[in-house]
């Protein structure tokens, strides 16, 4: 149908009241935008960019939604397939112009993997790839490091370091910092190298000689190797269980007591800046001192699980590579058995600390990927052995890393018995089904139950395990589910916005982030195109501009476009990865 709009005449556009994915939709796939709006059902209209009506209908009272603090309506369009760019509008308000066109993810998938060439360390950010806005020099081009020593943020003594210094040149920084962190690389590099095990061609290399996925990942997966304490270490470790003491003190527990153990084989959790650098400060302007952070039982098996991942997907392409990744994987493993509970102690300035007492769920997953890649009985008897093989896998993120370990077992060739392969499936798939109840109960649909820190990249991962069971059920609902979370993601939200940069008619603009800063100076560029906010988070509200707005604020609308915002707008690796995993998948 084509017409002149029936519901708006002449008069003034309408302020925007209704939420839809700012991107678009891709013909054949659920087209659902949110109207901000009472219970009375409205009407609405779909028109194209000559302004003509081709399509009407009627809202679907939702009703008051907790999570956005709003009162909502539903307006489903998923029975028009043309091609071409859209807005939709009704008396209330209409939306930001849209797309409808086939391919529509393929673009993102390229943007949101060259985040992390941007992200390099170690190498010039070259303007013939990204273009003369966003090239740069190398930051920390030789880098070599030895061991912290000196007191810590708990006013703990290390003392000794360690016997070595490491060349640790390269990998991604992890986020808006200058730090590098074993842990957090481990589930990014994981869930790019899952991306390509699943569809190797789904990821083509990006233009102007950007490296493709296999060259970007390889990047971090040699940083991870360099992380690798030497053979014949022994290094005084605090090793055991953390032990409770009063909040008063102002952490939550103590580590244990000092030991001298054998950390050969063993991963430092990090490599980072002594102390915080300013904001801004470009990479090539950072003059902290660089240090390696103690080893850690979690870093060491991130390390082995990954490298287990690159031994099999390097076979045969570069023999070399995979040998002396299967090697490091399973020096890795052993050294993890030998130090099961050297923890982070979470308590070094200048960095992250990713601290994690329970490593059953990164041992379980190491276990896998390394029976997935060897056969070898020691590792299958391992993983049988985890509670984890025989539990519900949950949401994924880098202090969870179990299901990374089922979906490899569930979705890889090996010797795993046909019934538990099955079995296994079975699970992800009743979570996925758990993910799409989350939706359901929320009235902007989004398959997410809290929003913490990085909730956008948990709502990725969430998504990334709704791909999985729409892989092995073949069931629409699945791609149904992560529709929900891209739509989302890309402007069905809230707060009228995209969270990837350069996506949307109004994307994010500022995010916490030392080089892409040009609210604190001009000179500075913005972020890339495909680069994804944290988002919203009501709960660990750290920063300046999020503690002005704790306790004012409906779970989703805790948010804010701002440089400081580091506990709502930071960017991230581990959050960027399950982006280009979830836009190649429904690019495929």
């Amino acid at each position: 149908m084509c017409s002149a709009p029936l519901l708006l005449g002449a008069q003034t556009p309408p302020p925007v009241a209704i939420d839809v994915n700012q991107l678009g939709f891709e013909p054949g796939d659920p087209k659902l935008a949110i109207l901000r709006a009472g219970a009375e059902v409205s009407a609405w209209e779909l028109q194209d960019d000559k302004d003509q009506v081709v399509m009407r209908g009627r809202t679907e009272p939702y009703g008051d939604d907790a999570a956005s603090g709003l009162t909502v309506q539903r307006i489903d369009f998923s029975a028009f397939r043309t091609p071409g760019a859209y807005r939709l509008r009704t008396v209330l308000g209409e939306s930001q112009s849209f797309q409808i066109r086939p391919n529509l993810y393929a673009p993102l998938a390229r943007d949101a993997l060259a985040f992390f060439y941007h992200q390099r360390a170690g190498v010039p950010i070259e303007a013939r790839i990204v273009g003369a806005k966003w090239a740069r020099p190398a930051g920390h081009p030789h880098e070599v490091a030895t061991c912290f020593t000196g007191k810590d943020e708990r006013d703990i003594l290390w003392l000794g370091g360690c016997p070595y210094s490491l060349d640790v040149t390269g990998g991604w920084y992890d986020a808006g910092d200058h730090g590098k962190y074993v842990v957090n690389g481990g589930i990014a590099l994981w869930t790019l190298l899952d991306a390509h095990e699943r569809r190797p061609a789904a990821l083509p290399a990006g233009p102007n000689g950007a490296p493709g996925l296999l060259d970007e990942a390889r990047t971090e997966m040699e940083f991870l190797l360099r992380m690798q304490v030497p053979e014949g270490t022994k290094l005084s470790l605090p090793s055991g269980p953390f032990k409770l003491i009063a909040a008063s003190r102002g952490w939550r527990s103590d580590p244990p007591d000092f030991a001298t153990l054998d950390a050969s084989g063993m991963a430092h959790q990090k490599v980072a800046d002594r102390a915080w650098t300013a904001l801004p400060t470009p990479p090539q302007n950072d003059t902290q001192e660089r240090l390696l952070y103690p080893p850690t039982t979690s870093a060491t098996l991130n390390l082995a699980a990954t490298a287990a991942q690159c031994a099999r997907i390097w076979k045969g392409a570069d023999d070399g590579f995979a040998a002396r990744c299967l090697a490091a994987a399973e020096r890795a493993f052993a050294a993890a058995l030998r130090n099961p509970r050297v923890y982070a102690t979470n308590s070094f300035t200048g960095s992250g600390g990713y601290g994690d007492e329970d490593v059953s769920d990164e041992f379980y997953w190491a276990a896998a990927e390394l029976f997935v890649t060897t056969g070898k009985p020691e590792y299958r008897k391992a993983l049988e052995a985890s509670p984890h093989f025989r539990t519900a896998p949950g949401e994924p993120g880098w202090p969870q890393t179990a299901t990374l370990g089922t979906i490899t077992l569930a979705t890889r060739p090996s010797k795993l018995p046909e019934a538990e392969v099955k079995r296994l499936r079975a699970a992800l798939v009743a979570t996925a089904d758990r993910f799409l109840a989350d939706g359901a109960s929320n009235g902007y649909r989004v398959p997410l139950a809290q929003y913490s820190w990085g909730s956008n990249g948990a709502l990725l991962n969430r998504a990334m395990v709704l791909g999985v069971a729409g892989d092995l059920t073949h069931d629409s609902k699945y791609r149904a589910g992560v529709i929900d979370a891209i739509d989302y993601v890309l402007g069905r939200n809230p707060n009228h916005v995209s969270y990837v940069s350069g996506y949307g008619t109004r994307s994010m603009q500022h995010p916490h982030h030392r080089f892409w800063a040009p609210s604190l100076d001009p000179a500075l560029p913005g972020p890339p195109p495909g680069v994804l906010s944290g988002g919203a988070n009501a709960i660990a509200m750290a920063d300046p501009v999020a503690a002005k707005m704790k306790g004012k604020c409906a779970p989703q609308r805790c948010w804010a476009d701002d440089v400081h915002a580091y506990a709502l707008n930071e960017v991230a690796i581990n959050w960027n990865a399950p982006l280009v995993w979830v836009a190649a998948w429904l690019a495929d």
